[in-house]
This record gives structure tokens, sequence and C-alpha cells, in this order.
């Protein structure tokens, strides 16, 4: 899909009403308001509140302005011009924008990325971020992917099938003759179903309503395979008993954590500053925040702690 067959895609959505939720005031009281916007999942709220948090804190006035709903609903407003900066993950926000992107891998050795093909028929081998950057609406932009940040969805065996197969290009050649169970990770960003794995199209698939219950069909042998449609970090004790498969060659799509954002609204420093967070966001950290957030604490706090620890 091209850039103005996305730009096309996105004008299609709806706006929805946004409610403000938090407001943090930079020293420059006479500055514009950088608005962060943010969907209605947990992760999605407080990749927002960090965004702002990290803004003020170069002396711009921030706001947070959450309850946009889906993906639709915050990309549509960021297109609209509503908010200027909201958090996603690179390799579903790629899938959204251009459902034929091929990339896989977060990053791709510069070398084998020639500046011209002189077979115009031979394919280009892009990273995520690469081919993201190529299939952006005009006027938008990214930050740095949190290289630390590993969102991808998981396949999981029990320990004695994981004996054996340890990885999922291990697992392909028999994903065929497989039965696999799918379970939400709770509070993340929306995940585009199905999870796509590439050389492994599992027999059939059915739903679990939590990663609890997907364990327990493993071990009673009701499914051959689990799909965790996010990191394990998020559902403690969900995986015990169970082997996480490794995916070291990315059947599943790099997913690390970035910042969308408008072109021409934000200065140098401001853009230096969401690549600071990027440089110290890590999976680990971000599901205690995401678990913090769901047991009760305020998302605007948990963020400026992390901040805080991370001198940003």
């Amino acid at each position: 899909m091209g850039l103005a067959a996305s730009r096309r895609m996105l004008a299609r959505f709806v706006v929805v009403t946004a409610v403000g939720l938090a407001v943090s005031c930079g020293s420059d009281d006479s500055g514009p308001t950088i608005a962060v916007g943010a969907g209605d999942s947990m992760e999605s709220n407080l990749l927002a509140q960090i965004y702002a948090g990290a803004l003020a804190r170069t002396g711009a006035r921030t706001s947070v302005t959450a309850d946009f709903g889906d993906r639709a609903g915050y990309l549509a407003a960021l297109d609209a011009g509503t908010v200027t900066v909201v958090g996603e993950h690179s390799g579903e926000l790629l899938t959204f924008l251009n459902a034929d992107a091929q990339a896989r891998k977060p990053e791709v050795p510069t070398e084998v990325v020639p500046t011209e093909v002189a077979d115009k028929s031979a394919p280009v081998r892009l990273s995520v971020t690469e081919e993201l950057n190529r299939s952006l609406p005009e006027g938008l932009a990214v930050s740095d992917p949190a290289d630390g940040t590993d969102m991808r969805a998981r396949v999981l065996l029990t320990e004695a099938a994981g004996k054996d197969v340890r990885s999922i290009g291990a697992l392909a050649p028999r994903c065929g003759e497989i039965q696999a169970g799918v379970a939400p990770v709770p509070g993340v960003l929306q995940t585009a179903a199905p999870v796509r794995i590439a050389g492994c199209d599992f027999a059939g698939t059915r739903p679990y309503p939590d990663a609890t219950a997907l364990r327990k069909a493993l071990l009673d042998g009701e499914i051959q395979a689990g799909i965790l449609t996010g990191p394990p970090a998020l559902t403690p004790g969900a995986t015990d008993g169970l082997t996480v498969l490794a995916d070291n060659d990315y059947a599943v799509r790099a997913e690390n954590v970035l910042a969308i954002y408008r072109k021409g609204l934000l200065d140098d420093r401001q853009i230096k500053k969401l690549n600071y967070v990027a440089g110290e966001l890590t999976t680990d950290e971000l599901a205690e925040m995401i678990r913090k957030v769901g047991e009760g604490a305020a998302a605007a706090e948990v963020a400026r702690t992390w901040l805080d620890n991370h001198a940003l």
C-alpha cells in the first residue's frame, strides 16, 4: 500500500471524541500545548503519560487525551491533528498501514540493503523500521524504536514437547499437524488477529480467555501449542511448566515500542527526548508498569517515577 492509499485509509476513520485526562505543564507557558493521545489499553495510556512527561521536561506544555478506542481511532485523531503524538508498536503499525509489508526483523545489516538494485525485480530486504517509514502517510514520522522492548506474540509448548523443539523455526515443519490455542495478554496495545507466524500455519486454532486457561489446555493435552499475544512478563506464572519457543529469525514480526508524531510540531530537543525514552525502555520495565496500573496505580505517577529513575 502506498503513502496516498495509507492516507486515504486513515482519513476514512471518524475521530472519536476524546476526554482530557492529565496535563503536565512545562516552563514555556506561552507555547502551544503538545497533545499526546492514547487508546483504551493500559499500555497506550501509560506510553502517553511517559511521552507527555518526557516532553514536558523540555519546557513544553503537554496534555494527555485518552479514550480514542482502538488503533483506528487514535491514528485517525493523529491524522486529523487532534493529537500530536501517540505510542505504538512498530510491527503492528506497519501491518495496519501496509498489509502487504514483507519486513520482519527490527534491523537488517546495511550491506544487504543496496542503494540501487540492478535487477528491479529482485527483492530489497528492509527492516521493519525502514518499511514502516516508507508506509507512513505524509506528514507523520516515528521516533527511534525502543530496542529493549520485545512485544511480539510468543509460541508455547509443554516442557516435554519443548525438549526437542526449542524454536519456532524447528516447529514450522510440524505446524500443519498441530492444533493451537490463542490467548490475549491483558493491558497491551491491540494485536492484529490472527497472529501471523511466517512458515507456520497451524491445522487449527481456538481462542482462550486468558493465559491461565491456555496453560491448562496445553497441560491437559487439549491443544499441542499455545500463542500468547504479548510477552509472558505480563502474565506471571502462566507459562510455568511450559517452554517459550525462541524466535531469533522473527517468524513473528518485530514489535518494538515507538512514538508516531506529526511532523513540524516538535522541535529537535523534543524529538531527541522521544528517542532518549526509546533508549531506556525495556520489556520488563514496561510490563511492571502496566501491572502497577492494572493494580490501581495512576498511570501519570507510574510514568513520572520511571522518568525520574532514568533521569529523563
